[in-house]
């Protein structure tokens, strides 16, 4: 699977992202989903079906709102007369890129539906279970400004996300050509396919296989117990915390065509694997005071 092949593409509608389109690939690579907070209208949707599109991929968007129901997520059983039973019709959560667009609008049984399905990989109807496709990559949405009619995520379910992202404005010049262009939406249709599902299921079986030193452990381990004293930080980064900095490490070191860790991946994927997981003090900006963990980490050699 070539990486910078899909990081391209993708990159000729969602322009001036290339880092952050990276990241989005590494954590589908890791295995883990996208948290991804934002004001609207800077590009979310369109990385989303820009990612399925490239690399040949089911897609569905979800816009979640305060009356959207569980069922509408995972499916219904529907009586079919001709057969005279019970028969399973699937949600869209049965894609390999589902878009869950302003999580925080649904109410918390039905954001616990979803994030059951990212955690298990399985939805359970009416006592049968069923297996989602392989790969399966959520990309949720939420916009941090707005509170109104929202219903925001609790910590242990913010934990569920491996990487949170936020993409941005673009650059003034950049935003100039999309003005002058066409609608980055539009364009998607035309992006090539550069990836399969087989490709990236092989390269999530050899992310898996990328070899992480003791002394690498030794660091992630480090941040992670550091953030657990530091007077600033209420609730510190959890076990699952460390195990996905540690998934999300050697997935960037594969994109670098690399099979080990080294200390810079580890620390290039720490803020956005690990800061939405903490609780701060009032006041205090979660990035920042990750980022002074950081600094105090001693850093193998």
């Amino acid at each position: 699977m070539d990486i910078n092949a899909v990081v391209e593409e993708v990159a000729r509608v969602v322009r001036g992202k290339e880092e952050e389109i990276r990241k989005a690939i590494t954590c589908l690579l890791a295995g883990g989903h996208l948290l991804i907070e934002d004001i609207p209208g800077v590009g979310k949707t369109t990385l989303a079906l820009a990612l399925s599109k490239v690399m040949n991929l089911g897609f569905s968007r979800i816009q979640f709102t305060s009356d959207l129901l569980p069922s509408d997520i995972t499916g219904t059983s529907v009586y079919d007369q001709s057969k005279r039973e019970f028969v399973f019709k699937p949600g869209p959560v049965f894609n390999n890129v589902v878009l869950a667009d302003e999580i925080n609008r649904a109410t918390p049984k039905t954001q616990s539906a979803l994030l059951e399905a990212m955690a298990e990989r399985q939805v359970t109807v009416d006592g049968n279970t069923y297996d989602l496709p392989e790969p399966f990559f959520v990309i949720a949405t939420q916009n941090p400004i707005e509170y109104h009619g929202t219903y925001p995520l609790p910590e242990s379910q913010m934990d569920r996300f491996m990487v949170r992202l936020s993409l941005g404005y673009p650059d003034p010049d950049t935003e100039r050509d999309i003005v002058m262009g066409i609608n980055p939406l539009e364009r998607v249709n035309t992006l090539r396919e550069v990836a399969s599902s087989r490709e990236i299921l092989s390269a999530m079986e050899e992310v898996r296989k990328v070899y992480i030193s003791p002394e690498v452990a030794e660091l992630i381990v480090s941040i992670a117990t550091q953030t657990r004293s530091d007077p600033n930080i209420i609730l510190g980064v959890s076990t699952r915390g460390s195990l996905h900095l540690a998934q999300c490490a050697r997935a960037l070191a594969y994109t670098k065509e690399r099979d080990f860790v080294v200390p810079e991946d580890v620390l290039e994927m720490a803020v956005p694997v690990l800061a939405h997981r903490l609780i701060v003090r009032e006041g205090v900006d979660k990035e920042g005071a990750l980022k002074e963990v950081l600094q105090r980490v001693e850093v193998p050699r």
